[in-house]
């Protein structure tokens, strides 16, 4: 039998079939370990083959399709090198606040060049802008338009109160989209906005620290019937972004305004730090290129796990 994993909890893999039935599923162990260096051998979002055991409703998984894409990033996990997030993705939305919780454009920065190394579209939801005060608005302003003007594309919404959900909802149609982001940042509550039969559970914000409290314990995809289908793949929260297997020569080509302008380098194997006439830099000091995103660069680039917070910059 073939399917999709819906949900995993670390050692079960909840399976859909394309006839809408539902599977738990275990990997056998020496699967397990074959030439998977990550935390999760499987993820949501990967279409597997799979045998039913005799006279249960659980499943043998037995081989793993190749994946079109997927979203991978340093583990916590000090023993193995990484966690991938999610698998056979069209659209990987990143929720941004800027306030309750602020978002790290460190963060921002590495989870696109991330998306652009794996050949996925990504895109912005700035969320909770009924909350912003007009200093709020004037900084989210100024950050789309950095974004906008690489390429990128940004929409400001309020899942509380519904402004623009329809028009993420239409980019999703007949899609599996990816919702990631820090916690707290209203993951849960959009997934509600698009489809209030779902109830997902949200949680306040830690006054105290201003970081939202873990409502989404492991991924999962949830499949609303519309029509063609909306795939969501729904993700825990997460503080930091370690990028993967990035080499230094092609850490620029994951930013898109760095990768237009790298041709006009005196040097072919340019680093865009110490080298003569850089393109980069040059656009740097005259303002084509955001200070931010050569900040993000280069933090990549020394292999740095500092974050810029947006608000302090």
């Amino acid at each position: 039998m073939t399917g999709v994993v819906i949900k995993s909890t670390g050692s079960w893999y909840w399976i859909r079939t394309s006839d809408h039935k539902q599977y738990q599923c275990r990997i056998r162990g020496k699967f397990r370990l074959k030439g998977i260096k990550s935390t999760n051998p499987l993820t949501v979002g990967d279409h597997v083959d799979f045998d039913l055991e005799k006279n249960t409703n659980t499943g043998i998984i037995t081989n793993i399709h190749k994946r079109k894409n997927y979203i991978i990033r340093k583990s916590v996990n000090l023993s193995k090198q990484t966690h991938i997030i999610a698998a056979n993705i069209d659209i990987a939305f990143l929720l941004v606040t800027l306030d309750n919780p602020p978002t790290y454009t460190a963060f921002i920065d590495r989870f696109l060049a991330t998306a652009e190394a794996y050949a996925i579209e990504a895109i912005l939801l700035f969320n909770k802008t009924d909350i912003y005060d007009e200093e709020l608005h004037m900084k989210k302003d100024q950050f789309m338009k950095i974004y906008t003007d690489i390429g990128y594309q940004c929409i400001e919404i309020s899942a509380t109160e519904n402004e623009n959900i329809d028009t993420v909802k239409e980019l999703m149609l007949g899609k599996v989209s990816m919702f990631s982001g820090h916690s707290g940042v209203g993951k849960s509550t959009l997934i509600n906005a698009i489809d209030p039969s779902l109830q997902l559970k949200t949680a306040e914000i830690s006054t105290q620290h201003k970081q939202g409290q873990h409502t989404t314990t492991f991924a999962e995809m949830f499949v609303i019937p519309t029509e063609p289908e909306i795939y969501i793949i729904d993700t825990p929260g997460i503080k930091g972004f370690g990028v993967v297997d990035f080499k230094e020569n092609e850490i620029g080509d994951f930013f898109r305004e760095f990768f237009r302008l790298k041709h006009l380098c005196k040097f072919n194997n340019c680093l865009h730090v110490n080298e003569p006439k850089c393109a980069i830099k040059g656009a740097v000091e005259n303002g084509k290129i955001a200070p931010s995103r050569y900040r993000s660069y280069l933090q990549i680039l020394n292999g740095e796990e500092v974050h810029y917070r947006i608000k302090d910059i």
